[in-house]
């Protein structure tokens, strides 16, 4: 990122629900539920059934594999340093998108899209830029919070002076 000190840094993940545990016991519950018909499709005598049954099974339990290994790799970084205010989303498929905004110009702002969401986003001079897509209101509404105390800490710098006591 940049060498300067990092003075506010946060980190958003989307949610991983579903553990490699019960990633397991999904794979299970599908493979026991697709044999129940798969068994009544082969007692009546239509056995061809039975490959269909099982590709759609694996379909889906892939799609999910996939979705899964996504999620966990999405991100989203915003980093406050002495230069620039610099946000990166990861998507988790290997795109990556990087802005860098003046922290000077920026201000926080947090709106109610209808049915209660919460959208948070970074404008700077006409430029706006969304965060938090992987937060729950409440998150966003925090996220928000602390950057924009950081950000006032970063224009109204204390010094303090021993001299000057």
């Amino acid at each position: 990122m940049s060498a300067t000190p990092i003075l506010f840094e946060a980190i958003s993940t989307p949610s991983q629900s579903l553990s490699a545990r019960g990633m397991r016991l999904l794979c299970l519950f599908s493979a026991a539920g697709a044999a129940v018909p798969g068994g009544l499709f082969l007692v009546l005598g239509a056995w061809p059934v039975l490959g269909f049954l099982g590709v759609e099974v694996a379909l889906v339990l892939g799609l999910v594999a996939l979705h899964r290994r996504w999620s966990a790799r999405a991100r989203e970084v915003v980093q406050l340093t002495e230069t620039d205010l610099r946000i990166v989303t990861a998507n988790g498929r290997g795109g990556r998108r990087e802005t860098v905004l003046q922290p000077y110009w920026t201000r926080v702002t947090l709106e109610e899209v209808a049915g209660g969401v919460a959208r948070l986003s970074l404008v700077q001079r006409g430029r706006r830029v969304e965060l938090g897509v992987f937060l729950s209101d409440a998150e966003k509404r925090d996220l928000g919070e602390a950057l924009r105390t950081a950000l006032h800490r970063y224009r109204s710098p204390e010094f303090d002076n021993p001299q000057l006591r």
